[in-house]
């Protein structure tokens, strides 16, 4: 599940051979929030610590993802709960 507008946020990454494109970090991560995996917790945490991710940014791809408005609420509680302490 990505958040709305994901396909012009692609970032390409050149290599010698061809340029790929990636998730941009922010819709990667709204990804693994709601696919809820905990095989996911440790990359997520980890780029909240390495300044990865942008909070508002984050919160804003949430609100443009399609989901029950119970599971965003969730999410966002979720995710402010990451930022404040993202050693859990």
């Amino acid at each position: 599940m990505l958040p709305g507008g994901w396909e012009g946020r692609l970032v390409p990454v050149p290599t010698p051979s061809a340029t790929g494109l990636c998730l941009d970090p922010h819709d990667l991560v709204v990804s693994k929030y709601v696919a809820g995996r905990e095989k996911d917790r440790g990359y997520v945490l980890a780029a909240i610590r390495h300044a990865l991710l942008d909070r508002k940014t984050l919160l804003q791809r949430l609100e443009s993802t399609v989901l029950e408005a119970e599971r965003r609420r969730a999410l966002v509680e979720r995710i402010e709960l990451d930022f404040r302490n993202p050693r859990n």
